[in-house]
């Protein structure tokens, strides 16, 4: 019932921009921690961005800078805006919503960094 649909990735060149979303339904969202985790070939899941339910942020030290994690409670969505994006970004971008020990995943999108 709860649902969490990514889209917005794609093909993109390095030095390029992307901006993922995340819509969420039946749940209390303005209350819910969203996080951004990514996932690449042979590696584990890893938090991307975070961004609680008063706004405060924070980032992977391999995005910062580079990546803005941000909300729309009246659209019940999250955001990615992904710039300068390198070879290494490439990977599956799954959209997370935490609530204490709550956790609901996305299906992923791609993303993929190519020349």
């Amino acid at each position: 019932q709860v649902q969490l649909v990514e889209s917005g990735g794609g093909l993109v060149q390095p030095g390029r921009s992307l901006r993922l979303a995340c819509t969420t339904s039946r749940i209390a969202f303005s209350i819910y921690a969203m996080g951004w985790y990514r996932q690449a070939p042979g590696k584990q899941r890893e938090l991307v961005a975070k961004i609680t339910a008063t706004e405060s942020t924070n980032y992977a030290d391999s995005v910062k800078g580079r990546f803005t994690i941000s909300r729309d409670n009246a659209k019940n969505t999250v955001y990615l805006q992904m710039n300068s994006l390198k070879l290494e970004d490439t990977a599956v971008y799954y959209c997370e919503a935490q609530l204490g020990g709550l956790h609901y995943w996305g299906q992923g999108t791609q993303v993929t960094v190519s020349s």
